[in-house]
C-alpha cells in the first residue's frame, strides 16, 4: 500500500469512493487504497482500505465476455443466504451491477482476517494436534454447508439438481474438446468410464464447487472464519465437493510442489479419516466415492490441459507452467485408478 490512492488493474479507488459516498454515505472515512490479491480461480479480488476500515471487493477478470461465467450477483446471493447460517462466510455489503463505476459489475463484502493455508511448512508450524483438528474442522464445515436447505435460505432455483452429474460431465467433455492439442493417454477412456458409470445422486445440497483448505480462511484459534470463492457454487450433488477434497488431498501427497501442499503437514488427517468424518456427520452413503474422485481428476486434467495449450501458444505464463503438460497423464491415471478401486 502507498499513502496516496493507487489504481490497481480493474479498480479505480477514486471512482469507487465517489460511488460509495453516493449510495452508502458515511461508510468510507477517508481516501481509498486498494491492492489486488494474488491467486484465486478467475474473478479478481481486492483489499480496499480507508485507513480505519477494510473491505474486500470482487469483480470479473479484465476483458471478460461471458457474464454468466463471472456472475457477481450469483456470488453475492449465496453469501447473503449463508451469512445467517452456521456456515462461515464474509458478510456481503453491497452489490453494484452497473458497470459504469468500475467497468464491470462488482460486490463489496466484509474483510475477514485469517490465513489461507497453501504450504505444508506454514501449516506444520501449528503442530500435529492443531493441524489434525483443523483438517477435521474443514470436513465439519463442509457437512454444515451440505446440511443447509437451499429453499429455506432463499436459494430456490439456484441450481438444477435433476441431471446434474450428466450435465457436468457433458460440459467438461466439451471443455476437453476445446483444449485438445495432442493425444493424452487415458483421458478419453476416463471420460467414457465416467459416462458409463454415472451414480445415482443423493438428495441435492448447496455445492461449493472448489472446496479445499486453501479456499478457507483460518483464524488464530485454528477455526475456519470464512469459506471463500463461491463462483462455482450451485445446488447439485454434494459428493462432488467431497470427491474434489479427497482428490486434492491425495494429489498433494503424490505431486508435492505442484498443487497446494498443506495436506502434507504432519498431523493432517488421512483420506480415510476425512471420508469417515464426512460419512458420520452427513449420514450420506459414500460407497461410490471413487466415481466422484475420478470425476474431480478429470476436471483437473482438463483445466491443466487447457493451461498447457495456452502456454504452448505463448498465451499464458507462470511458474511451473512449462511442466503442466507432463503432469496431465498422471492425473488422468489417478482418476482411472479411483474408478477402478470403487
Amino acid at each position: 500500500m502507498t499513502d496516496t490512492p493507487e489504481a490497481p488493474p480493474g479498480l479505480d479507488p477514486v471512482r469507487l469512493r465517489e460511488h460509495l459516498d453516493a449510495v452508502r454515505p458515511g461508510l468510507v472515512a477517508g481516501p481509498l487504497r486498494a491492492r489486488l490479491f494474488q491467486g484465486g480461480r478467475s474473478n479478481l479480488t481486492y483489499l480496499v482500505e480507508d485507513g480505519q476500515h477494510a473491505w474486500v471487493l470482487r469483480r470479473p477478470p479484465l476483458g471478460h465476455v461471458l457474464a454468466t461465467a463471472h456472475d457477481m450477483a450469483r456470488e453475492y446471493r449465496v453469501l447473503g443466504a449463508l451469512h445467517p447460517t452456521r456456515v462461515p462466510v464474509p458478510e456481503p455489503l453491497l452489490l453494484v451491477e452497473d458497470d459504469t463505476v468500475l467497468g464491470a459489475p462488482f460486490y463489496l463484502m466484509e474483510y475477514v482476517p485469517g490465513t489461507a493455508h497453501r504450504e505444508a511448512a506454514a501449516l506444520a508450524a501449528l503442530g500435529e494436534q492443531r493441524v489434525h483438528a483443523l483438517g477435521i474442522h474443514l470436513v465439519d464445515t463442509l457437512i454444515e454447508l451440505h446440511g443447509v436447505d437451499p429453499d429455506a435460505v432463499g436459494l430456490a432455483g439456484f441450481g438444477r439438481p435433476e441431471g446434474f452429474l450428466e450435465r457436468q460431465l457433458r460440459r467438461w467433455g466439451k471443455q476437453l474438446d476445446a483444449s485438445r492439442s495432442r493425444e493424452v493417454a487415458g483421458i478419453d477412456e476416463l471420460h467414457e468410464r465416467l459416462a458409463k458409470s454415472l451414480p445415482a445422486s443423493p438428495a441435492p445440497a448447496l455445492v461449493h464447487g472448489d472446496y479445499r483448505l486453501d479456499n478457507v480462511l483460518v483464524g488464530e484459534d485454528d477455526r475456519i472464519r470464512a469459506v471463500l470463492d463461491w463462483e462455482m457454487s450451485t445446488v447439485g450433488d454434494p459428493l462432488t465437493d467431497l470427491g474434489l477434497l479427497v482428490m486434492y488431498t491425495e494429489l498433494a501427497r503424490r505431486f508435492d510442489g505442484i498443487l497446494p501442499g498443506a495436506a502434507l503437514a504432519p498431523g493432517f488427517p488421512t483420506t480415510a479419516e476425512l471420508v469417515a468424518r464426512y460419512t458420520k456427520g452427513s449420514g450420506r452413503d459414500v460407497s461410490g466415492l471413487g466415481w466422484y474422485v475420478g470425476f474431480a481428476s478429470f476436471k483437473l486434467a482438463v483445466v491443466l490441459e487447457g493451461i498447457h495449450l495456452r502456454h504452448s501458444q505463448g498465451r499464458t505464463v507462470g511458474p511451473g507452467f512449462d511442466r503442466i503438460g507432463e503432469l496431465v497423464p498422471a492425473f488422468v491415471q489417478f482418476g482411472l485408478d479411483a474408478i477402478k478401486e470403487q
